[in-house]
């Protein structure tokens, strides 16, 4: 009955009569965002998972096919010598018979945290500190039988093992701004989205681990204000385009001989994105790219003899993307890996060899997820793009008949998290008009129950006034299919001309139009009298490889260009003001904001760039040089991609707008932009978010932003 009602809530959404309409703080403060459900973990037999209490007070054990709760493993009443209320996270080791748990977590950068653990016996119902070092932990390891844990101290690892209550230092050279072990930089953890390279044999005698040297990386600095007298100063290891990046090595710890081994891989390997044991023995993987990172290496140590074996050796003419290196799955003697070597990325199979079985998935599309493996059914469980590049559907194929099942229903967007070895997974799904419905499902694709319906939500916008959104076909400037939605105000009236604002964000491999559910500020615009469009250009995802990276070498030239050509497209539409067209987007697209009122000949009468990379020169080597190379490599397209380079042809009216405590796009994009506008004599306006980093974060600050950049557009447009 519940199902039903939501439904004809979803039918009901466009057509109330008398609704209240959008208000933008209601927006910013999250009232209609969709829940989804608490991070879980899967147990070893995948048939359980493990979920915080509401409170953080208890961690609990539920059964995957009931969803019924089978045990509290920890309870901060109730376990002895607990000296906290509550916890902020825990971590599982694989026995399932200890675990830890952390408070007072403070942030390094953006992923990156250290805080007070505790260390927990579920047997022995015992809990106390992890160390009696006073300095903060960071990036917890568990052995595979969970009889040690492996944890960085002050950029140290440190080894503590529980069957005989000690702990130790590993190594001893670490220090702020040289030395990490185990952990990673700035650069690995933004691009890369790791923060943990350390990981244990199967056997538990052996601890490998990535030690970086940063030496001689360039330090970036940045004032804090924080209301203080003198402004203090935060200074880090920033790579940029072409400085020298972390040197680094893969190392093994021998915990009984208490040696170190350096792993015998090419001295001049410029980056190790991941390390995992395989499943039995003693051989390690080490995934490496060159420089360019057009070429992929997968090698495997013997941990013991440091002698390294190329697996897989793979060239790019552009660039290999690292995140594929996420869909390595290792069991019996194979693995998998989804490569883009056919034109779109698909699933292979390998033998421990590197000699490929067998390509699984073929087809003009992406397989954009590789979601569990599971080794006793012979089950490969994945994430497409099959049915359209603006869904997501989930499937499973077999390794040995090749015969692929859709498990996912409903049509939109789904994405799951799986069991271990796929016995079960929790589906997240929405399209475009209908919030978050999470589901659990078995594996073959049987739903179990809803966890999560957002049907409160749902009789919410049942109720209101809310804008359509239509999915259309836009050409590129090359003659290219873009997909590309617009958005009307729910009072829309066919026979007025309204002004239009883009919003997009055009990074490379990256999409906004999507047939899922969001509300945001751009929503509310449309109750301000504009209509709002988005397209996806040239450079972004789930279209194949040669759409995602046919920007390679020239950022910000065919991105601008379709920008601008989807903007001469939507001025011819009757109902548009072709004089009042406007550009906003944040990050890449801020970038491409400048970049198109630069070079689109006047298109744009204003545009709002927020948090912009002015020059990639500026921005980190990893990022920059996948899709540029070095300055050095590709002076030209450097030059021609600079929206510092264009700002003497700028046209239209500029809102630029920066936290001044940005770590990623540093504020020095925005000064020296704005310094290169003063020299060409163009005015624009400014404004800038104290101590604030690259997502300008709360709720008030984004009310505060989004209500000046309406201002801004209703006063220049």
């Amino acid at each position: 009955m519940k199902r039903i009602l939501g439904l004809l809530a979803v039918a009901l959404l466009f057509t109330t009569v008398n609704a209240q309409r959008l208000d933008l703080r209601d927006i910013t403060s999250g009232k209609y965002y969709a829940r989804g459900v608490s991070p879980v973990t899967s147990s070893a037999d995948g048939e359980s998972y493990y979920q915080a209490d509401g409170e953080y007070k208890m961690i609990i054990k539920y059964s995957y096919k009931t969803g019924l709760p089978t045990d509290t493993i920890f309870n901060v009443k109730k376990a002895r010598d607990c000296t906290f209320d509550s916890f902020q996270g825990f971590l599982i080791s694989p026995d399932e018979k200890r675990l830890v748990v952390y408070n007072d977590a403070e942030s390094i950068y953006r992923h990156s945290f250290k805080a007070n653990y505790y260390y927990y016996d579920v047997r022995r119902n015992l809990v106390r500190k992890l160390t009696e070092n006073k300095e903060k932990q960071s990036i917890p390891v568990f052995s595979r039988d969970g009889r040690m844990l492996a944890y960085m101290i002050d950029n140290n690892i440190w080894l503590a093992k529980f069957d005989y209550d000690t702990e130790s230092q590993v190594t001893k050279d670490g220090a702020f701004g040289k030395i990490i072990n185990g952990g990673t930089d700035w650069v690995y953890e933004e691009e890369f989205g790791t923060t943990t390279l350390m990981d244990f044999s199967a056997d538990g005698q052996l601890l490998a681990f990535v030690r970086f040297d940063e030496t001689n990386v360039p330090q970036y600095s940045m004032q804090i204000y924080e209301n203080q007298l003198y402004p203090s100063l935060f200074s880090f290891k920033y790579p940029k385009a072409g400085e020298p990046n972390s040197k680094v090595t893969c190392n093994v710890f021998d915990i009984d001989s208490k040696t170190i081994r350096k792993m015998n891989i090419p001295a001049n390997t410029e980056y190790i994105p991941r390390i995992e044991f395989l499943p039995s023995g003693d051989e390690l993987a080490i995934f490496t790219l060159n420089r360019e990172q057009n070429k992929f290496d997968l090698y495997f140590a013997n941990a013991r003899s440091a002698v390294a074996r190329s697996v897989i050796h793979e060239e790019n003419d552009r660039y290999i993307d690292s995140e594929l290196f996420n869909t390595v799955h290792f069991f019996d003697n194979q693995f998998t890996y989804v490569s883009e070597k056919s034109g779109y990325a698909h699933i292979y199979l390998y033998d421990n060899t590197g000699v490929q079985q067998k390509q699984l998935t073929t087809g003009d599309y992406d397989v954009t997820e590789l979601l569990a493996v599971d080794p006793v059914s012979k089950t490969v469980f994945y994430e497409s793009a099959e049915e359209s590049s603006m869904r997501r559907a989930i499937y499973k194929i077999d390794m040995v008949k090749g015969v692929k099942t859709k498990l996912s229903a409903k049509q939109g967007v789904n994405s799951a998290t799986f069991s271990e070895n796929g016995k079960y997974y929790i589906n997240n799904y929405s399209n475009a008009t209908t919030p978050r419905i999470v589901t659990v499902h078995d594996a073959t694709g049987k739903e179990l129950r809803v966890l999560e319906d957002n049907a409160a939500l749902t009789r919410t916008l049942a109720g209101m006034k809310l804008p359509t959104k239509e999915f259309i076909t836009v050409k590129s400037a090359d003659g290219r299919d873009m997909n590309a939605y617009i958005m009307k105000p729910a009072d829309f009236n066919a026979s007025r001309k309204y002004p239009l604002v883009m919003i997009q964000y055009s990074g490379p491999n990256s999409q906004q139009v999507k047939d899922s559910y969001g509300m945001d500020w751009t929503d509310y615009l449309t109750t301000q009298g504009f209509i709002v469009a988005c397209v996806d250009g040239r450079g972004t995802g789930a279209k194949g490889e040669e759409f995602r990276k046919c920007t390679y070498m020239n950022l910000g030239i065919y991105e601008s260009e379709d920008q601008v050509a989807a903007a001469k497209h939507f001025a011819t539409l009757p109902y548009i003001d072709g004089s009042k067209i406007a550009i906003w987007g944040w990050s890449y697209g801020g970038y491409n904001v400048l970049m198109s009122m630069s070079r689109g000949n006047g298109v744009f009468k204003a545009g709002v760039a927020i948090a912009p990379v002015t020059d990639w020169k500026f921005y980190d080597s990893v990022y920059a040089e996948r899709f540029m190379r070095t300055p050095q490599q590709n002076a030209s397209g450097y030059e021609a991609g600079s929206a510092i380079k264009l700002a003497n042809k700028l046209e239209g009216n500029l809102l630029l707008i920066h936290g001044s405590a940005d770590d990623n796009v540093h504020f020095q994009n925005t000064m020296d932009y704005a310094a290169a506008l003063v020299q060409a004599n163009k005015q624009f306006d400014m404004f800038v978010f104290t101590d604030k980093d690259h997502s300008i974060r709360g709720a008030a600050n984004r009310a505060y932003l989004y209500e000046k950049v309406i201002k801004f557009l209703k006063t220049n447009m």
